[in-house]
């Protein structure tokens, strides 16, 4: 799980927090919120609650179980008009990107179009390399369960400065970035240690998967996960934003803390170039769809059994014991013992964490209209998975 470096951009950090402490064709349609399932989830809404009265402006949030589907929202989607939070909104994921990327390069690997343990050179000659640097030495699978080494150009420090706070942020969030512009950023740095030592998130990894997507089938990854995870999932809420600044509608505004001198000021982020997080943070979802997507992806819905067992090999993460990344999606057992696959989205403005049990029986998604507030993300998560035996689903 990602904290530290990672946070800049707006990465939720679950586990530091916990250790501290065939396809389907058509959408899924949400259950009545009867008493009887709203009384399954007091706890959730609870929990909800307890984030915005601790500062979060306003969470959206779908879970589903046995039960049937549930959803919530709490707190404001806008500051200015006092406007409600909706149960449907449409936000930016940040890094559940990867997942998506991770399923079609998983996809081709079962389609023989590529081999998880080719070298990133081999689709991307020359292009890893300098200042230690080699892309010869690093694999596609290096680069999905992050063991590349490669340095996270969101840590550089004039990157930081210039797209991701203060003044910075505020003049350059309608640029165009190209991806091999934010690739070269991080080769102007040595790798954090040699291929395969060890996990560590890298925001590079990603932007790299993508372009090996776009090189293994010559369409843009952006075709790619549409053709293969959007439209036979049915997710109508789920769209690549290419260069366009808004969101969809239904949605929200997007607040953060941009400036560290300034705690209590607080801006809105809604608009910017959707180009700056290309292939690692562009996706822009909803909390249905993302449940859906994650449900398909564990049962088996888009991959086969061998895909699925390659996207759950995990390798330990020696900041966190106990909490492990697979390909493009976390493993964390949560203090009840309940095992939970996930992953958690940052983007300024935004935090979104997608977690379900094993067998995809249990799910929960939720997404922060701010990047701050990550102190409270594992209360929503325990109260959902680990209810007090009054509130058991």
């Amino acid at each position: 799980m990602r904290t530290g470096k990672r946070s800049r951009a707006g990465a939720v950090g679950v586990a530091a927090l916990a250790l501290t402490a065939g396809a389907f064709t058509a959408p899924v349609q949400a259950a009545p919120d009867t008493s009887a399932v709203a009384a399954a989830h007091q706890a959730t809404r609870r929990a909800v609650e307890a984030a915005v009265a601790a500062g979060v402006p306003g969470v959206t949030a779908q879970a589903r179980d046995a039960g049937g589907v549930w959803k919530t929202a709490a707190g404001v989607g806008d500051r200015a008009t006092g406007a409600a939070r909706g149960t449907d909104d449409r936000f930016r994921v940040g890094n559940i990107t990867d997942t998506f990327v991770a399923t079609v390069l998983l996809q081709m690997e079962a389609e023989k179009k590529l081999r998880l343990d080719d070298s990133v050179d081999r689709y991307l000659p020359g292009l890893v390399s300098g200042n230690g640097n080699d892309g010869r030495a690093i694999t596609v699978r290096r680069l999905l369960n992050h063991t590349s080494g490669l340095f996270d150009y969101v840590s550089d420090p004039a990157y930081g400065q210039t797209y991701l706070a203060g003044e910075g942020y505020l003049r350059h969030r309608y640029d165009t970035l190209t991806p091999l512009s934010r690739v070269k950023v991080a080769l102007a740095h040595p790798p954090a240690f040699p291929p395969g030592v060890r996990h560590w998130f890298s925001n590079t990894n990603d932007v790299l998967a993508a372009l090996v997507v776009e090189k293994v089938s010559g369409r843009s990854y952006e075709d790619e996960v549409r053709r293969r995870i959007i439209e036979p999932l049915g997710l109508t809420a789920t769209s690549n934003p290419g260069e366009r600044t808004g969101l969809p509608r239904p949605s929200s505004r997007g607040y953060s803390r941009l400036f560290a001198d300034q705690p209590e000021r607080i801006d809105d982020v809604t608009a910017v170039n959707g180009s700056q997080s290309w292939g690692n943070g562009d996706i822009i979802s909803s909390a249905g769809d993302l449940n859906r997507f994650f449900g398909a992806l564990l049962r088996g819905k888009l991959l086969p059994a061998q895909q699925v067992k390659e996207l759950k090999t995990a390798v330990d993460n020696p900041d966190f014991p106990g909490s492990s990344y697979g390909l493009g999606i976390e493993r964390l057992t949560l203090g009840c013992g309940i095992t939970l696959w996930y992953h958690d989205g940052g983007a300024v403005g935004w935090l979104s964490l997608s977690a379900l049990t094993e067998d995809g029986s249990h799910q929960l998604t939720f997404n922060y209209n701010s990047n701050w507030g990550a102190e409270t993300v594992l209360p929503v998560l325990d109260a959902e998975f680990c209810p007090a035996p009054s509130a058991a689903h």
